[in-house]
């Protein structure tokens, strides 16, 4: 600061009543304590650090109970694949298909592009039974076949939301609208990080979009925003501004920030805001990612057979380095690991987002990653620590979609009441199919799994109970499941 300007500050009524020595602050501290110097005034008259929590927010922290899953890879296919093309074989639809819809099951209801009396559409792929179980799985998704006996198929998931974004935001937080955490804030809330390096929270995209939920599925609400998510690049730098700038080196860094946490720890002392203690903890982390970021992130290290295997390139952007990423950071403690991946919203609109051939190109290397995926946390010996989802926001009608329904391209419209959803892992049965969709995929026929009661069946595989997983915000306690949701014991290993 300029002399001048020092000097000047000094004769300012708020610095002369807040900082002076014999300010008003002060001696109505005096005259209630009985003492000229408190813990505050010494700290600040010795330079010395306030204290700060002692244990940091992203620290481990124990479950609820004995956990079986340690850490989370949720794959979400973001647009709501086709379930009935996929995982949900229907040879009643196929047998019908091209006939009204019974009236019964559109009467009264809203779609998102089809009105009046849809024709049934039965699936165009081939479905054969795999594994020791015999699940239902189509040739568009055939490198998952060899995975069948690791993973629970439910085919009788259902959710209230029929669009993408609401859809979406419920299921990954909760509610349907903006403003709740994340499930991937609310699990490091719960639990912290194994990391110490990178992020408790990685959330990785591929196919050039963003989930129609935008960024609030991976946001930290009302929690500290130490909890959100990080959005990692697989194409580039890791991080968007993490590398120093040209002229400054690590060492410059390091004074740089040693001078923040120092005035961040004064306004902490003063008062008190946990967020002072998030904004200290989010710069010692990024002057950490620095160096363990760019080693993560960097799957060239891999061997080529790995490479192939996911079918990933490095430099690429694509779903396949990102699962081979998910693998690296779960290696490195990450907690939650959310890869989104778009393309799957197949209304028949166009030749990538149909039914047949469209359907195989996208499923075919979608599949062949996952399948690497769940086959390499098994032979590292993480897959029982590990819980792997794979799934959308809804499901797809058993009918065409109304705007395609006079072209040579076949689509399905949005369905909420019935849809499927794949998991493995920590925790969870392998080798089973649980519930199930009537004959034509109308409506959930047995075991009805609700989008609360996979979170907090989730939550379970983690150790964490949610009924007590909860935050005070506004004058309540909030939690992930809202005031709904109930453990499905029967998908548990």
């Amino acid at each position: 600061m300029h002399p001048r300007w020092e000097r000047l500050q000094w004769v300012t009524r708020r610095h002369f009543l807040g900082q002076g020595s014999l300010g008003l602050g002060a001696l109505a501290l005096a005259e209630i304590s009985g003492s000229w110097a408190s813990a505050a005034d010494t700290a600040r008259s010795t330079g010395t650090a306030a204290p700060l929590p002692a244990v940091q927010p992203l620290s481990p922290k124990p479950p609820h109970f004995p956990a079986k899953a340690k850490r989370v890879i949720y794959l979400h296919m973001s647009g709501a694949p086709p379930h009935l093309d996929l995982l949900d074989y229907k040879p009643e639809l196929v047998k019908y298909d091209g006939k009204d819809c019974p009236e019964e099951f559109v009467r009264g209801k809203r779609f998102a592009f089809t009105s009046g009396i849809p024709k049934l559409l039965g699936t165009r792929q081939t479905f054969r039974r795999v594994g020791r179980a015999g699940i239902w799985m189509s040739d568009a998704i055939r490198p998952m076949h060899a995975i069948a006996d690791e993973v629970t198929v439910i085919n009788s998931m259902t959710t209230d939301e029929f669009n993408h974004a609401p859809a979406e935001l419920l299921l990954f937080t909760g509610f349907a609208r903006q403003g709740r955490p994340s499930f991937g804030s609310w699990v490091c809330y719960g639990l912290g990080s194994e990391s110490q390096n990178l992020p408790g929270f990685v959330v990785l995209i591929s196919s050039g979009t963003q989930p129609s939920g935008g960024q609030g599925c991976w946001g930290s609400g009302f929690l500290p925003s130490v909890f959100q998510g990080v959005q990692c690049r697989s194409k580039g730098e890791p991080v968007l501004y993490l590398s120093d700038p040209p002229g400054m080196d690590r060492q410059t860094r390091r004074l740089g920030l040693d001078a923040l946490r120092d005035l961040n720890a004064l306004q902490h002392e003063e008062l008190g805001h946990p967020e002072t203690a998030t904004r200290i903890a989010q710069y010692e982390l990024a002057f950490r990612m620095q160096m363990a970021a760019t080693e993560a992130m960097d799957i060239s290290r891999e061997p080529a057979k790995v490479l192939e295997a996911y079918g990933a390139v490095p430099g690429s952007g694509s779903f396949a380095n990102n699962c081979l990423l998910a693998r690296r950071l779960a290696e490195r403690g990450v907690r939650f690991i959310q890869l989104f991946d778009w393309g799957w919203d197949f209304h028949g609109t166009n030749p990538n987002e149909e039914i047949r051939d469209g359907l195989i190109r996208k499923g075919t290397v979608t599949a062949k990653a996952v399948a690497a995926l769940i086959r390499d946390l098994k032979a590292r010996g993480m897959l029982d620590e590990t819980l792997v989802i794979w799934g959308g926001e809804f499901g797809r009608t058993p009918f065409r979609e109304g705007r395609t329904s006079q072209s040579a391209l076949l689509g399905r419209d949005h369905y909420p009441d019935c849809f499927s959803l794949l998991l493995c892992g920590g925790g969870i049965k392998a080798g089973y199919v649980h519930g199930a969709s009537d004959d034509l995929g109308f409506r959930v026929a047995r075991d009805k799994v609700h989008v609360h009661d996979l979170q907090a069946t989730l939550l379970h595989c983690l150790g964490l109970d949610h009924t007590r997983l909860t935050f005070r915000f506004q004058g309540r306690d909030y939690r992930l499941t809202d005031v709904h949701g109930h453990v499905v014991r029967e998908i548990l290993a």
